[in-house]
This record gives C-alpha cells, structure tokens and sequence, in this order.
C-alpha cells in the first residue's frame, strides 16, 4: 500500500475522447495496479530467485531494495517531469521503461542484472505512478465524477497488494519466477497503445528540475542501505561498510544544503516545521520498516521452514491485506468524529504487539498460531494508521504543494522500507550466525558419529533440514525484536507529538486518494 500523488497546480479537466471516460480511467488505474502489484508479486518469487540465481541470504533484500529505492528516491522528480514536460508524455515513457524494464528482470540469468532490472524498474514506477495520480485531475472535472475516478483509483490500487500475492503464488507455482516479471510487459504494452486514444495531455507548467537534490537523496540512502547488507555479511568493522555509511551521510547532509538553497527544491523542507505532519512522516518511515520485514521474512518462513506452495504462501497473506482494508475503511468513517489520535496511537498499539508476537517465531511455530495472528493484529493496527497518517501529511499545506506532501508520506514509505529491511537483515544475519556456532558447538558435544559425518560432509544445515530451520527461524524472531522497536518508535510519536484535532484534517476526497 503506498500513498502518492502529484497535482499541484492542475490543468483544466478535459473530456477524454469520445466521453470514454470509463476507459479512460481504466487505463491510469490499470498502471497504477501494476506499480503497485509489484511491490508483492515479488515476494513470494524471492526463495526460487534466490535458489535460480544463487542470491544469499543477506543479498536477497536487494531484490527489494533495488526497487524501493530508485521508486521512493525519485518519486517526485517523476512528479515534477510529468508537470513540466506533459503529463501524458512522462506516463507513457514511465510504462515503456517500467514494461522494459520487466522483460530484462524475466530474462536475468545472474543476480546483477536482476537488480540492475529491479532499480530501472523503480524509475519507471517513479515516473508513471505519480503522473497517472495526477492525470485524473487533467482528465476527470472537479468535483462528483472526480471523486468517483479517485474512489475507483484508491479501491483498485488498495487491492494489489492482495492481488500481487495471489498472482506471484500463481505465476510462480504453474509457470515459474519468471513470469512475475514477465506477466508486466503486455499490460505495460497495451496501457502504452492506449494511453494516446484515451488521456487528455496537460498544460506544460513553469519550472525546473531538482537533479542534485534528487540524486544526492537517492544515492545517500543507496550507501546507507549498502552500509547495512555489506555489515550483515563482514562485519561492521568491514572498510567498505564504514566506507558507506560515511559517503550516505555524506550526500545526504549535501542534499539538505541543496534543498536550502534552491529555489524549487524537490523536498520543499519548510513541510516539516508542522508538527503533526513531521510526526506522521517519522511513524510512516518506522511501520514502513517493519511492514516490509513482514512481507519479507514471513514470505521466507512459510515457504522454507513451513514447507508451503508459492501459491499457498500468497493465500496465507490474503488476511493481513483483508485487516489492513476493514482497519482503513473504520478510520476513513471515524477519524472526522474522534480525530487522527486514536487510531494512530491505537493502530501503533496493535502493531506494536503483532511484531512482539513475530518475535517468539521459532521452527515449531505453526501457520495459525505464529504467523496468522500477529500478521492480523499488525495489518488491523497499519489500517488503522493509514488514512490519518495520509490526512496530516496535506493538512493545511497550499494547494500548489499538494503534491509535494503527499508525495513525501509515499517517499518516506518506500525509503522506511528499504533502510528497515537492511537493517533487519543485518540482525538476522548476526543472530543466524551466532546460532549456527551455538549449533556447531552443541553438535561436536553431543551429536551422534552419523550426525558429525553429515556436517563434515555439508549436509547438516542443507535448506529443508531440521538445524537449518532452526537457524533460519532464530534470525526471523530476532530481526523482529528490532521491528517491534521501531514500532515502539512510532507510538511513542503518536502519543506525545500527534497533536491534531478533528477539525484540523482536510477531507479525503479534497486530498486526492490513498493507494
């Protein structure tokens, strides 16, 4: 689930050709499905595509990561293209490269390329989804048949996450990996044909583009990441680790000196001097952290140590996505009466205690006891955060910055996930390390003559086998202890900076949609 959009100052809305509205809206949503979708379809794939392309445990968050990065990194530098060079014009290249950018992930035959695949694939998604948020605004007429397109937009956009699930589950189990990246390319195709005979281009607008602001945050959050995976596997006293983590601090402090000094900075930081939406940006940058490392490691449980399906794994991830859709329609219908405070310090509370269950994850845990109930509790708990959190981003921001903020809550999401995740890796890689020595020890003390020769021989901590899965299960539950203090992170800042009340939030639909 992410939040984005760019409107800023909109052009007059034109009638699609033909008054095919209908496939007009078809085809913005259609894209923002398949960005969206992407962010799951890969996650079941992920033990066969380390198994097909000899990832390790550690560089397996790359292929998320890649993705992550360059989508959240240059989110609003998409926006802003879209703006000045034609809204239209940008979507349709943003689909080509994201299309191409799929068929080179289908044909990988190492991991290199994957990612290289996997981070073009992120530039196209910052391109094509803020521009087809914001073509509703070129394409649709301010007010009822505006709201509509943004209803039907969120609603579809909501659900591909679920949909990603079931279809990586299906692609993979009856074709193979492949296909999760190759079942993009005629969608990008067909939206890219279509998108000329049924969206109305935009009025060029006034302005100039951030690149140094765009690339020092990009690539600053590249070095920490970088930093983080290189540690989990040498060691933090590892130079190149240091190396990047001092040239990530490096270009992010020189994108704050950018952002101070430009006249039309891609991070306009002036949006931070509110507290509420500071504090809902710094929750979004901590839930997203520990919603990624869910999707992730929960995915490798189920599939390595429970022995399930590719397509029975996306079918035990339907509930967290059905929780995290009730919880968001509760809050939408509430937070006007009662105020964002109590579903984000109460979601934070759930999501907080959903990670402390994950924590007691171990190799006996079974599906319905440790993966179904707090995977539930944490999806109710997101839920309920997700629309309040969207709200005070845009709360009282001018209408020409619109874009701007909301664009920021889904920049924090995508770069909370990645700097999350590795920093998770990095704990479990510590923790299977530790375990496996723990396991060695114990071995050579008490293990039968039959038992040395199978490790002697590599055969003891093989994938499937009962140590491995101990290994595999102690570094999940530790990696969560750090999800959960990140979650502890987030209801702290509910509960003492959250300050808002119900007449200080802006309606939905005056806000664009949440997706």
């Amino acid at each position: 689930m992410a939040i984005s959009g760019t409107l800023g100052k909109t052009a007059p809305p034109q009638a699609g050709r033909g008054q095919r509205k209908g496939i007009t809206l078809t085809v913005i949503a259609a894209t923002q499905l398949m960005v969206v979708l992407d962010a799951t379809i890969v996650n079941i794939a992920l033990p066969h595509i380390q198994d097909a392309l000899h990832f390790s445990d550690t560089s397996l968050s790359w292929v998320i990561n890649a993705y992550t990065l360059t989508f959240g990194g240059l989110l609003l530098l998409g926006g802003r293209a879209g703006d000045i060079l034609g809204r239209r014009k940008v979507f349709i290249a943003g689909v080509l490269l994201f299309g191409l950018a799929s068929l080179l992930g289908g044909l990988a035959q190492d991991s290199g390329m994957l990612l290289a695949a996997r981070a073009l694939q992120g530039i196209g998604g910052a391109i094509c989804s803020p521009t087809a948020f914001a073509l509703i605004a070129t394409n649709f007429a301010e007010g009822p048949e505006r709201n509509r397109a943004f209803g039907v937009f969120s609603a579809v956009a909501g659900s591909g996450a679920a949909i990603g699930l079931l279809a990586g589950g299906l692609l993979t189990e009856y074709l193979n990996w492949r296909w999760v990246f190759f079942v993009n390319v005629p969608i990008a195709v067909l939206i890219a044909v279509a998108a000329p005979l049924y969206i109305s281009e935009s009025d060029r607008q006034q302005g100039r583009f951030d690149l140094p602001g765009a690339l020092t945050s990009t690539l600053g959050l590249v070095g920490l990441v970088y930093g983080f995976i290189r540690a989990a596997s040498d060691g933090w006293s590892d130079s190149l680790s240091l190396g990047s983590f001092v040239l990530g601090a490096v270009l992010l402090a020189a994108f704050l000196v950018i952002e101070r000094r430009t006249a039309q900075p891609i991070t306009p930081l002036h949006l931070f001097a509110n507290r509420n939406r500071t504090g809902g940006l710094v929750m979004m940058l901590c839930l997203a952290a520990a919603m990624f490392g869910i999707f992730f490691y929960i995915t490798i449980f189920v599939q390595r140590v429970l022995g399930y399906s590719p397509l029975k794994a996306g079918v035990a991830f339907l509930p967290i996505s059905v929780a995290i859709i009730i919880a968001a329609q509760l809050a939408s219908a509430l937070q006007a009466k009662y105020g964002p405070k109590p579903f984000m310090a109460g979601g934070a509370v759930l999501v907080t205690s959903g990670l402390t269950w994950l924590t007691q994850t171990s190799a006996d845990s079974s599906y319905i006891g440790g993966v179904l109930g707090p995977t539930v509790v944490f999806g109710f708990g997101m839920g309920l955060i997700f629309v309040p959190v969207m709200l005070l981003a845009v709360a009282g921001v001018s209408a020409h910055e619109t874009g701007a903020a909301s664009g920021l809550l889904n920049s924090m999401q995508q770069i909370g996930g990645s700097l999350g995740l590795s920093i998770l890796t990095t704990v479990f890689a510590t923790a299977t390390r530790n375990e496996a020595k723990t396991q060695v020890v114990d071995l050579m003390a008490h293990g039968t003559p039959e038992q040395k020769a199978q490790f002697a021989a590599g055969h003891e901590f093989a994938v499937g086998t009962s140590w491995y899965n101990e290994i595999l299960a102690h570094g999940i539950s530790q990696a969560f202890v750090v999800g959960a203090a990140l979650a502890a992170v987030a209801l702290l800042v509910a509960v003492f900076v959250i300050k808002a009340k119900p007449g200080d939030l802006p309606t939905e639909g005056a806000v664009g949609a949440m997706h």
